[in-house]
């Protein structure tokens, strides 16, 4: 059973917004991260199913934020597919890790154990307690305001796809357009999975490219990946 999201959960930094076209996009900037870089939440289409896209929360696992940046591309130029959906964009979630290529952010807690998931664990890479940390906040608060019907969030270097809570159909659908097979790594504490899947109830995909997925070009990572995630925002319906 699916569970309602607490709130309200404050984000810093909201307000920043940018709008072009009837169906997006919209920039906002959702936080800013512990050394003060701004933390960019990009929607487009109104209203309907809504889907979550997150890249980057492990700041040296960056081969989503390219593949978002072309997915919505894709979708702003085929704006049929936008018809009855929001897609919602976190392309870095974690910039501070991302600019020292990092996994952690700057203050060495891994942003995706410190969700406030039933099998929370504290410590100092987890963080002290639940969303401790400025980037974690600013990622609950998209999830407050948007209550997203599945979340995809991208990683590496494990080549599956992984899914917690209903995720099965969602993650077999994008399996079907790509080379990586559906495979459960398992709950994480205090990880995005745990929380959203586990705690929540929400379809979430956490997509583990393969390692050597960073050697590629932007155009190869989209030629190889783009329907999967297209898929995934146009879910239940089919690719042509």
């Amino acid at each position: 059973m699916r569970r309602a999201l607490p709130g309200p959960i404050v984000a810093l930094g909201m307000g920043i917004t940018f709008m072009t076209g009837c169906q997006g996009p919209t920039s906002r900037v959702v936080g800013m991260s512990v050394e003060g870089r701004p933390i960019e939440c990009r929607t487009l289409g109104y209203g309907g199913r809504t889907v979550l896209f997150m890249a980057t929360i492990h700041g040296d696992e960056s081969v989503g934020t390219p593949l978002l940046r072309d997915l919505e591309a894709h979708l702003q130029a085929h704006p049929r597919l936008l018809t009855g959906r929001t897609i919602v964009f976190l392309p870095v979630a974690n910039p501070d890790g991302f600019a020292h290529n990092t996994r952690e952010n700057a203050h060495g807690v891994d942003l995706n154990r410190n969700f406030p998931a039933d099998n929370f664990d504290a410590s100092k890479n987890h963080g002290v307690a639940p969303l401790s940390e400025p980037e974690s906040r600013a990622i609950m608060a998209v999830l407050e305001e948007h209550a997203p019907d599945a979340i995809i969030t991208i990683h590496q270097p494990y080549g599956v796809l992984d899914y917690d809570g209903p995720g099965e159909p969602l993650a077999s659908a994008m399996a079907a357009q790509c080379d990586l097979p559906v495979k459960r790594v398992g709950s994480r504490p205090g990880s995005l999975g745990s929380y959203a899947g586990l705690t929540l109830g929400i379809p979430i995909i956490t997509v583990e490219y393969r390692e050597d997925a960073s050697d590629l070009t932007e155009q190869q990572l989209w030629e190889k990946y783009g329907a999967s995630l297209v898929a995934a925002a146009i879910y239940p319906e089919m690719l042509d």
